[in-house]
Formats: structure tokens, sequence, C-alpha cells
């Protein structure tokens, strides 16, 4: 009997229809490097979501360097009861 290639799948009638989601918005904020600190908490509430999670950086759109100093802060804010 002969295998059942990838083409033989998509034809059946459970063939999956593709979702289109909507890229969430980025947030545009000019600071500089030293405005990300655990102190400037308006700054790090704004990539942090209302149940508390640090936004990820596909959502930030920051930098790799810049993502880790900001989870940093977030999470420094919150020992300091800062933040919640």
């Amino acid at each position: 009997m002969p295998r059942k290639t990838h083409s033989d799948r998509d034809s059946g009638p459970r063939s999956r229809s593709v979702e289109i989601r909507t890229p969430r918005p980025k947030p545009k904020i000019d600071f500089t490097v030293d405005a990300l600190d655990f102190k400037n908490v308006n700054l790090l509430r704004q990539f942090v979501t209302e149940q508390g999670r640090i936004l990820p950086r596909k959502y930030t759109g920051l930098p790799a360097h810049y993502q880790r100093r900001l989870t940093l802060a977030i999470k420094r804010a919150r020992q300091m009861r800062l933040m919640k």
C-alpha cells in the first residue's frame, strides 16, 4: 500500500482554514536608555498587561538588549513594591 503524501491530506474534507490574526499594536515610546529604571513606573506600566504580565519582544518592538533591561527593571520595581 503506498504512503500518503501531504497533498493527499489537504484534499480531504477536514482541511484547515487559515486564520489571519491582526498584529497587536506596538507602543510607540521615545525614551532614552537611562529612562529604563525601576523608579520610572509610568514608563514600565506601558510594557505590562492589566494582569501584570510583561509583554514579549514581539509586541514591544524593542531590541533584545533593551527588552532584557526592561524585564530586569520591572522585576526590581515589583520587589520594591512600586508595581504590582
